[in-house]
C-alpha cells in the first residue's frame, strides 16, 4: 500500500486561509443565511462550505473566492470589477515586459 505524503504550506499561508474561513462564516451570519442557503447557492455541498469556513487548504481557491464574493467579503480592496480590471491590465503590462521563460541563473565562478 502506497502512503500518501500530505502538503505542507507555511503559516502565512495556513493563516490566510484560516481568516478568509472565517470572513465567510461572519458574512454568512450577519446576512442571516444558514450553511444550507449559502451552500446551495454557491452549489457546493454544505460540508464542502463548512470545510472553507474552517479554511481547510484542500478545498479550491475558487470555490473560497466564490463564496466570499456571494457573503460580500471584500477581495483585494476592490469595491467593483473595475478596479480588479484595472489591476488584471496593469499585471498583464508588465508580465509583457518580462521574457516569455524563465531560466536558472548561471553561478558564476569568478574566483580566479
Amino acid at each position: 500500500m502506497q502512503s500518501v505524503k500530505k502538503r505542507t504550506y507555511s503559516r502565512i499561508t495556513r493563516e490566510a486561509t484560516e481568516l478568509l474561513g472565517k470572513l465567510i462564516r461572519l458574512g454568512r451570519k450577519e446576512r442571516k443565511m444558514t450553511e444550507s442557503e449559502l451552500a446551495g447557492r454557491a452549489g457546493i455541498s454544505r460540508a464542502t462550505l463548512q470545510k472553507i469556513e474552517r479554511g481547510d487548504l484542500t478545498c479550491e481557491i475558487g470555490l473560497f473566492l466564490e463564496v466570499a464574493v456571494l457573503v460580500g467579503v471584500k477581495l483585494f480592496d476592490a469595491d467593483s470589477s473595475q478596479v480588479v480590471l484595472m489591476h488584471i491590465g496593469r499585471i498583464n503590462d508588465k508580465l509583457a515586459l518580462l521574457p516569455q521563460r524563465v531560466r536558472p541563473s548561471v553561478k558564476v565562478d569568478d574566483n580566479f
